[in-house]
C-alpha cells in the first residue's frame, strides 16, 4: 500500500510540470467559488448588504450585465494575447538558443498561474451572468457577486501587467542561463551534501542477474531511498546501471540484483523508476551542462554570430564544473551504514569531454573563445582537491586537445603563440 501511495504522489508531482495543470486547477477553483457565491446570494447576502452597505452592491440589472459581458470579452482577449506572447517566447528560444530550453520555459509556474487566473475569471463572470434573473427585482440581482467580478477583473489586469514584465525578462538569454544555473546549482549542492561513498562498501556486480527495461524514454528519476528499503526488506543489493537523464530503450538493462527475487518484488522496484519523454534540470543537473553548452554553440553559428553570449555561457559552465569537481563519480544509498543501492552517475571525465568536444568543434576558430575555455580549464585544475587528484589528468588532457584543435583551425601564428603562453 505504501508503494502504491508513493507511486501516486510521484505521478501527481509530475503533472505539475504540465502547462495545463495549474490553469485547470485554478479554473476548477473559480467554478467552485462561483457556486459558493450563488449559494450566498440564495441566502440573501445582496439584500442584507444593500440595507447595511449599499455601496458594495450593484443593484441595476443592465449595469451588471454590461459589466459582466465586457469582463468576459476583455479577459478572453487578454488570455489570447498572453498565450500568443508565450508562443513567441518559445519560438524565439528554440530558434536563437536551443530547443532543449522549451520544457523549462513551458513549466514556468508564474505564467501558468496567470493563465489560470484568467480562466477562473472567465468562468466566474460567465456563470454569474447566466444566474442573473431576466425580470427580477433588485433583491434577486446577485449584486455582491458582481462586485467580486469587478475585483476579479482588477486582479487579472494586475496579473497581465506583471505578465508583460515577466515575459520581457524571461526572453533574455542571460536570465534563461541564470535560471538554469541556479536550479542546477541547488540540485548539485543537495547531492554533494547528501552523498555517501566509501570504496569497498558495494560488491562487484558482473555476475548479478539483470532486469531488462519494458519501457522506453528518458530515465527522469529514481527513488533510491524507496528501492533501498525494499532491498533491505529482502536482504538484497541493487545496482542501478542506467544513468539518470539518459534515454533508455526497451530491453536495455535497467538494474541488476544480487540474488533471485519474486516477480512481485521486482515489480515493486520497477515502480520507483520514472520515465519521461522530456527532461528537466530540477531532476538531472547534467541537463544544465547540455543546455548551456548548446546555447554557446548556437551563439557561435554563422546565423546567430553572438560570441558575447558564448562567453557568458562559458562563465556559467565554469561555475557548474567547479561544483561538479566536489562531487564523487559514484553514489551509494545506505540504510544503517549498509549500502543497499548503487546509482550510476555520469563521471567527470565523460561530462567534461561531452561539453568540450562540442565547444572545440564549433568554437576552435575563435581566439577569444579558445582563450576563455583555456582559462576555464586552468581554473578548474587549480581548485582540484587532493582526494580528486585524477581530475587533474583529465583536465590536462582536455587542455592538450583544445590547443591541438586551435592550432589546426587558427592560422595566425601570433594568436597561437598567445594561446600557448596562457597554457
Amino acid at each position: 500500500m505504501k508503494d502504491k501511495l508513493l507511486f501516486f504522489f510521484r505521478k501527481l508531482y509530475r503533472l505539475t510540470d504540465k502547462i495545463a495543470f495549474y490553469p485547470t486547477l485554478l479554473g476548477l477553483l473559480g467554478f467552485v467559488f462561483t457556486y459558493v457565491m450563488i449559494y450566498l446570494e440564495e441566502k440573501g447576502i445582496s439584500k442584507y448588504l444593500l440595507e447595511i452597505f449599499p455601496a458594495l452592491v450593484i443593484n441595476n440589472t443592465e449595469t451588471a450585465r454590461s459589466l459582466l459581458t465586457t469582463f468576459i470579452g476583455g479577459l478572453i482577449s487578454i488570455m489570447v494575447f498572453s498565450f500568443s506572447m508565450v508562443m513567441i517566447l518559445l519560438n524565439q528560444a528554440s530558434s536563437n538558443f536551443s530547443p532543449r530550453l522549451l520544457p523549462g520555459l513551458i513549466s514556468n509556474r508564474k505564467h501558468q498561474l496567470i493563465l489560470g487566473l484568467y480562466i477562473a475569471g472567465i468562468l466566474y463572470c460567465t456563470f454569474i451572468l447566466v444566474y442573473i434573473e431576466p425580470n427580477g427585482d433588485k433583491y434577486q440581482l446577485p449584486g455582491f457577486a458582481v462586485l467580486f467580478a469587478i475585483l476579479f477583473m482588477v486582479n487579472c489586469l494586475a496579473a497581465f501587467i506583471y505578465f508583460i514584465h515577466s515575459i520581457s525578462q524571461e526572453i533574455q538569454i542571460n536570465n534563461i542561463m541564470d535560471k538554469i544555473f541556479n536550479v542546477s546549482k541547488k540540485r548539485m549542492l543537495y547531492l554533494i551534501d547528501n552523498e555517501k561513498y566509501n570504496e569497498g562498501d558495494f560488491p562487484e556486480t558482473k555476475t548479478w542477474k539483470a532486469y531488462k527495461s519494458k519501457k522506453a524514454g528518458y530515465l527522469q528519476n529514481v527513488s533510491a531511498e524507496n528501492i533501498a528499503e525494499i532491498a533491505k526488506e529482502h536482504d538484497v543489493k541493487i545496482d542501478v546501471v542506467v544513468i539518470k537523464g539518459l534515454f533508455v530503450s526497451e530491453e536495455n538493462t535497467l538494474f541488476k540484483y544480487e540474488k533471485e527475487l519474486e516477480t512481485d518484488v521486482i515489480d515493486r522496484i520497477v515502480e520507483h523508476f520514472d520515465f519521461s519523454k522530456s527532461e528537466f534540470v530540477d531532476d538531472n543537473y547534467v541537463l544544465a551542462f547540455k543546455q548551456i553548452t548548446e546555447v554557446a554553440v548556437k551563439a557561435m553559428s554563422p546565423g546567430i554570430n553572438d560570441p558575447g553570449t558564448a562567453l557568458n555561457a562559458i562563465d556559467y559552465l565554469s561555475q557548474l564544473f567547479a561544483l561538479r569537481i566536489q562531487k564523487k563519480d559514484k553514489s551509494l544509498n545506505y540504510i544503517d551504514e549498509v549500502a543497499y543501492v548503487s546509482i550510476a552517475t555520469i563521471n567527470f571525465k565523460a561530462l567534461i569531454f561531452q561539453v568540450m568536444a562540442e565547444l572545440r568543434t564549433y568554437c576552435k576558430h575563435d581566439v577569444v573563445i579558445v582563450e576563455k575555455l583555456l582559462k576555464m580549464l586552468l581554473h578548474l585544475k587549480s581548485i582540484v582537491k587532493k582526494e580528486n587528484e585524477k581530475y587533474r589528468d583529465i583536465l590536462d588532457e582536455e587542455i592538450a586537445n583544445l590547443i591541438f584543435d586551435a592550432e589546426e583551425a587558427i592560422t595566425n601564428k601570433r594568436d597561437i603563440d598567445y594561446i600557448k603562453s596562457i597554457a
